[in-house]
């Protein structure tokens, strides 16, 4: 009886630790959207400010809280558009000080003038003229400073019916608080907004993108001819990291291995590549053929060469391995790569029929990071101007440009690029390619183009060595029926294609 609860209490254990991992990685899906961050980090980091700011008010009473609807709204444009016009700091601090200051001015002139005072027969009263002065003031000297900012308007209104607000005493003392009180208030959430945009928002790819921490370790299925331009553009990804490295698959033929009962090791050469076979397939007999033998050994001599060529030309840690074929070879390639723990494949692209093979299909419907090469040139070693269109923001995309920016290099060249139908989308994409290449290192071009992605790529092709785009796979059935992944529209280009699935 024990055993059988226990058993039901590690099942139903298992079974949160997997919707637990499952709900954390669509949660960083979803906060990789440069959207959901920023409206996220509203949601959390504006309150948390105001409230610093109203213990300091509560603590001190030198903050008036008349100051603080100006101040909430100040923040919320900082944090909304964080590379904006009014995102800056100093601007911040600055316009929203001025307005209080020239607000000041509108009131000791009002004093000093025949206009009424701000508080006179015993209720509040603002004068017409010394608001009109405050805003004129205002609009003139942020201008004349650059320090142009919405809510340094509503500063300058304040102060004039600052006063009623305020503790009984000088008026001249309270205008000196209320504008120093603007001063600190502002410089306190400026300072906060700067450590948060220089220290995650412009390093968020660093601790929130996936593809920059990973896909370091990339498998990849030779084949009969060894695939050396996928095996080179593998080696070119897992180069970018310190940590990197390539192994090199190969799945002999499950008629030449059904044979073998136990694993083999071929010896590893000078260099101390190391080589393993792994026996995929269930031996019926203790009988192993000599021909069985040499089929592997042949087939780990050939990869032993494309390793030593890969490590001489990009220095990246290579190893080879050699499995038996199994009932599903996309299975097997999978299985395969969490062995040898890989977090991504890099597959020569095979089609069947018009469309993607058996192999294909089966590595996009995987758990693993994988890659489906498509060379035009065996030879090609080097892609240094890539081409990267996208159709939305999201982890997709956040993967193929970090996938262009390790093989282009630092002396390469990235383009980003969406088509739309309207005008009117223009602005809105080039908003979204900005917000994609601002959080990766390096310099990025980004395109908009009102032509069809087939257009623009096929005007496009030959200035580029390599396309990458995406699998698609994070569509539904129905959307990719509608509209076919693109990929699968575009058949001949004259430069490499990449094409990416997110496992």
């Amino acid at each position: 009886m024990l055993d059988g609860l226990r058993a039901r209490y590690l099942g139903a254990l298992r079974r949160v630790r997997r919707f637990e991992r499952r709900e954390i990685r669509e949660f960083r899906r979803w906060i990789e959207h440069t959207a959901n961050l920023i409206h996220l980090s509203v949601l959390l980091l504006i309150p948390l400010l105001i409230a610093l700011v109203t213990a300091i008010s509560n603590s001190l009473e030198v903050l008036p809280f008349v100051l603080f609807p100006p101040l909430a709204s100040g923040t919320y444009t900082l944090f909304a558009d964080p590379e904006g016009t009014y995102a800056s700091p100093t601007k911040f601090v600055g316009g929203l000080t001025t307005g209080a200051l020239c607000g000041t001015l509108a009131i000791w002139v009002g004093v000093h003038s025949p206009l009424h005072d701000p508080i006179a027969a015993g209720r509040l009263f603002v004068s017409p003229v010394e608001a009109a002065m405050a805003i004129f003031l205002t609009g003139g000297v942020t201008w004349a400073l650059d320090f142009e900012e919405p809510s340094a308007f509503s500063t300058a209104l304040l102060a004039l019916i600052a006063p009623a607000f305020g503790a009984p005493g000088s008026v001249r003392a309270f205008f000196l608080q209320y504008v120093g009180s603007v001063f600190v208030a502002s410089t306190i959430v400026a300072g906060a907004f700067h450590v948060w945009r220089e220290q995650f928002y412009e390093r968020r790819s660093r601790y929130l993108y996936q593809s920059t921490k990973g896909d370091d370790h990339v498998l990849v299925p030779m084949g009969a001819e060894g695939d050396r331009s996928t095996a080179m553009f593998a080696a070119r990804l897992a180069a970018a990291h310190d940590a990197g490295k390539v192994v090199l698959l190969d799945v002999v033929d499950e008629e030449a291995v059904e044979e073998a009962e136990r694993t083999m090791t071929v010896p590893t050469d000078e260099r101390e590549t190391e080589t393993r076979l792994v026996d995929a397939a269930v031996a019926e007999t203790d009988d192993v053929e000599t021909e069985e033998v040499q089929v592997a050994d042949e087939s780990a001599q050939r990869l032993e060469a494309e390793a030593r060529r890969i490590e001489t030309k990009v220095g990246v840690p290579c190893e080879v391995v050699v499995v038996g074929d199994g009932p599903d070879r996309s299975r097997t390639v999978l299985k395969t790569a969490r062995e040898t723990n890989c977090d991504l494949v890099v597959a020569p692209y095979e089609e069947r029929n018009g469309g993607l093979s058996p192999f294909v299909r089966g590595l996009f419907r995987g758990d693993v990071d994988a890659v489906a090469f498509r060379p035009t040139d065996d030879s090609r070693e080097r892609w240094k101007r890539v081409l990267v269109p996208v159709r939305r923001a999201g982890d997709t995309a956040h993967a193929m440009i970090e996938f262009a920016r390790r093989v282009a290099g630092k002396s390469g060249r990235v383009s980003v690029c969406t088509c739309i139908d309207r005008e009117d989308e223009r602005r809105a994409a080039e908003t979204t390619l900005a917000n994609l290449v601002e959080a990766f290192e390096g310099s990025f071009e980004t395109r908009v183009s009102r032509s069809s992605i087939e257009s623009f790529l096929s005007a496009n092709d030959d200035y580029y060595d390599l396309t990458i785009m995406g699998a698609s796979t994070d569509r539904s059935a129905a959307s990719r029926f509608v509209s076919p992944p693109t990929f699968e529209r575009i058949h001949e280009l004259d430069c490499d294609v990449a094409i990416v699935h997110r496992g």
